[in-house]
């Protein structure tokens, strides 16, 4: 790597594609909020040096060699390999829900502070969450909290299409919660009760850890990912498989 420009930056691996025999290309969120591409060579032959520091969801020291269209992984250091995520198949899918809701909506050479904590910090839930309606939970208030972060936040006070302050729907495609008067014009609005409505808006409002420690019922947590991935897909115009998945959708 004679000549390249290095830098050195903590990165969270968002996703791995394969890339010849034995390398991968990786997709970071970087602790800037950026997201960074780049080459791990060897890092898919057993036992390589690159091999456990480079598994999705971990967040890891990089030395990048700066590269024409991809860079380069140079030397890896592992700080966080979130290992209580590795082996459960619920825990899985939702770090993966997690993971590509953050891959799609960070981006080259736009840093963003906000991005990589809340990241770091939804993973830990993930990790954490006693059952699967928190993790449901987790999963839909990341995506809630990111996307309004990003300029997606639903209208919850009142009705996103006359302001009337009785609410009992929703729709992604219309803004947020409506009037039962203007839901029936809008196609495929959702009705809520007062107390999923209440949900949904703790859900932006409340931090990681008051989630986990909430008494969310499994129908209730099934419902707000469902939500959550409705307005993901819709915001970002982007086929979420993972969400799905998840949501069973």
């Amino acid at each position: 790597m004679a000549g390249r420009r290095t830098y050195r930056t903590r990165a969270i691996v968002l996703d791995r594609t394969k890339l010849g025999e034995t390398d991968l290309i990786l997709t970071l969120l970087s602790a800037d909020g950026s997201q960074a591409r780049a080459v791990a060579k060897g890092a898919r032959k057993p036992g390589g040096r690159l091999a456990a520091r480079v598994e999705l969801f971990c967040e890891t020291d990089f030395l990048l060699a700066q590269g024409r269209s991809l860079d380069v992984v140079s030397e890896a250091s592992l700080v966080e390999p979130h290992a209580g995520l590795r082996g459960e198949y619920e825990r899985v899918a939702a770090a993966s829900a997690v993971a590509e809701v953050a891959r799609l909506t960070c981006y080259e050479d736009a840093p963003d502070p906000f991005l990589a904590p809340v990241c770091s910090r939804a993973l830990r839930a993930c990790e954490q969450a006693t059952d699967q309606a928190h993790l449901d939970l987790v999963v839909a208030a990341y995506a809630w909290k990111v996307l309004a972060h990003g300029g997606w936040r639903p209208e919850l006070a009142s009705c996103c299409a006359c302001g009337d302050e009785a609410v009992a729907w929703f729709s992604s495609a219309a803004g947020g919660a409506l009037c039962a008067s203007c839901a029936r014009e809008v196609a495929g609005a959702q009705p809520l009760s007062a107390g999923e409505l209440a949900w949904l808006r703790a859900t932006l409002a409340c931090t990681f850890d008051e989630l986990l420690g909430s008494g969310v019922d499994a129908q209730t947590a099934s419902l707000l990912l469902a939500l959550a991935h409705s307005w993901a897909a819709t915001h970002l115009d982007a086929r979420l498989r993972a969400m799905e998945f998840m949501a069973g959708a």
